[in-house]
């Protein structure tokens, strides 16, 4: 079979961010845009003559044809074998659990996350290591390197491989084996969880609870699990089948985006439990009667009660939060007597915690709960672990944190996105936010008093990397804080997301609506940083 060289020139932007690679799907369609990117993580890669590799992705429009054009570049860089999900499809927990489960060289991941999907919407690629995880910044910013010196390509000229059909064929030298996306990451969440004890109560037909997949990649291991083998009525999941556009939704699984999810626990049915999941299956939302989990609290309760799942009776090494997230798992790590790491937002950096046995448990504020089962966080995983516990316990969600509550405090915590705002504007509101940082202690704003205040800067306690500029922090001495910072993760414009948190231990204080909870400090922010005058919103597009 011919290896076809192709030459090709530099293309500007392509910088991976926290998740790799995101741009509108019509960018990506550009004649050499992917193949660009692709041989740049070849060539970082090195000799990939030999090397095995995971591919899939989320399902999303252009899912297929982009698989089509990796695996054909992957046999002519002399790849000895390529691990593909059915349909092109694997969830990223999935194709993390399956880079470890084959011992690959890595994986590439085809996903804009919980970005909209569609012909007018986003794409998005990235590479995994060896772990399973994210590749590293060193590694990052070796791809990018490469794609600003990148001058040929190369492809072959064979046909498509049929994606549909599961078994292996070969393509010149190269071993080609299409496998059940679903099966390896199933047995891995079976060795986990007590899954006799969960379809106790799954089954059981006084409990009812729903699961929105959003069309998107979860459908289908959450049917198998849920109601195939825990034995869940049919019709538990929602939204099972993934489609190309996520069927016109926003696959964000939060209050706004998961309308159905919501619908149907306020409905006039009575639920006992209900989650939803996101575009490429890492993230989660789990919500109890009538009741909202925020994934703080969600990382904390799962913390305090980890040892009720068979898969970590032996207790947590350490757990890990990203540095937005509230700092509720800090009090649950207090009293178990185990480290906990605040670390920078992607999850690059837990995973070299959990390489390096530091911790067991992580998670971050904006939906993602994961553990050293795989190096990505796992929505899925999260909803089981939260069945397991409340099977154990015999207890309903709501119950459970409540009397978590009683027992640690609450954190209450909300974060505000300002969704598509002009970048040069959101920057320099950043910088001058970050010029006047020594100026604010001793201040106050809205009848509370700045403690102190920086710009958050991370050594990474097992290789000594350092990461700075990761997002403002302002404190205030009644143990308040806000955060703010700008995410990578859109493909137009910036989006702006500002963080509150305040703790609260008097029970008889407990049970307040965050946003009023949280009112001084969200007056103070905007006094400080001049949000509306820079946004132009005189409101964030998404409260969680």
């Amino acid at each position: 079979m011919n290896i076809v060289k192709v030459e090709t020139s530099p293309i500007d932007g392509q910088k991976p961010g926290t998740s790799g690679l995101r741009k509108k799907v019509r960018e990506f369609q550009q004649p050499g845009y992917l193949e660009n990117f692709v041989q740049s993580i070849f060539n970082t890669i090195g000799d990939c003559k030999g090397k095995a590799l995971v591919i899939g992705g989320d399902g999303r429009f252009y899912n297929r044809e982009a698989i089509q054009v990796i695996v054909r570049m992957a046999v002519a860089s002399g790849f000895g074998r390529l691990v593909i999900g059915q349909g092109g499809l694997l969830s990223t927990p999935a194709a993390s659990c399956v880079i470890r489960k084959f011992n690959t060289c890595g994986g590439i991941i085809l996903s804009a996350s919980h970005n909209p999907g569609g012909p007018d919407e986003d794409f998005g690629l990235k590479f995994n290591g060896e772990n399973g995880g994210p590749a590293t910044e060193t590694v990052t910013d070796a791809i990018f390197q490469a794609s600003k010196v990148i001058d040929h390509y190369l492809t072959t000229e064979s046909g498509e491989i049929d994606l549909d059909k599961v078994g292996e064929t070969r393509v010149a030298g190269t071993q080609v084996q299409v496998i059940d996306p679903v099966s390896d990451y199933a047995e891995l969440m079976e060795s986990i969880f007590d899954f006799p004890k969960m379809s106790a109560l799954v089954s059981n037909p006084r409990f009812n609870m729903c699961f929105d997949a959003m069309h998107a990649i979860t459908g289908p291991y959450a049917r198998d699990i849920l109601e195939k083998r825990l034995g869940a009525k049919p019709g538990t999941v929602i939204n099972a089948e993934p489609l190309e556009d996520f069927g016109g939704g926003h696959p964000d699984p939060n209050m706004v985006h998961a309308h159905e999810l919501v619908a149907v626990m306020n409905g006039d049915a009575e639920m006992d439990f209900g989650a939803a999941s996101d575009g490429d299956g890492d993230r989660n939302m789990v919500l109890g009667s009538g009741f909202y989990i925020n994934p703080c609290d969600s990382l904390a309760v799962l913390a305090a009660n980890a040892q009720l799942v068979p898969g970590y009776k032996q207790g947590l090494a350490g757990v890990a939060r990203s540095m937005p997230t509230s700092r509720a798992v800090d009090r649950v790590a207090k009293a178990l007597d185990i480290p906990c790491y605040e670390t920078p937002t992607g999850w690059k950096f837990f995973g070299n915690l959990m390489d390096a046995g530091k911790i067991t448990l992580c998670g971050e504020e904006s939906f993602g709960t994961g553990s050293d089962h795989v190096r990505e966080k796992d929505g899925l995983w999260a909803v089981l672990f939260w069945l397991n516990v409340i099977a154990e316990r015999s207890q309903p969600a709501r119950v459970i944190v409540r009397e978590h509550w009683q027992r640690f405090g609450r954190d209450y915590f909300s974060r505000h996105d300002y969704e598509g705002v002009d970048s040069g504007s959101a920057q320099q509101m950043m910088q001058r936010l970050g010029d006047g940082l020594a100026d604010l202690p001793g201040k106050e704003f809205s009848g509370l008093k700045v403690e102190a205040a920086d710009n958050f800067h991370y050594r990474d306690p097992v290789d000594g990397s350092e990461s700075s500029g990761q997002g403002v922090r302002l404190f205030f001495e009644n143990g308040a804080r806000i955060v703010m910072r700008l995410s990578g993760t859109g493909t137009s414009g910036a989006t702006l997301r500002v963080y509150f948190d305040s703790y609260q231990r008097d029970p008889a204080l407990i049970g307040q609506d965050p946003q009023k909870a949280l009112a001084a400090l969200i007056e103070a922010a905007d006094q400080i940083a001049g949000i509306q005058a820079s946004t132009g919103r005189k409101a964030p597009d998404v409260i969680t």
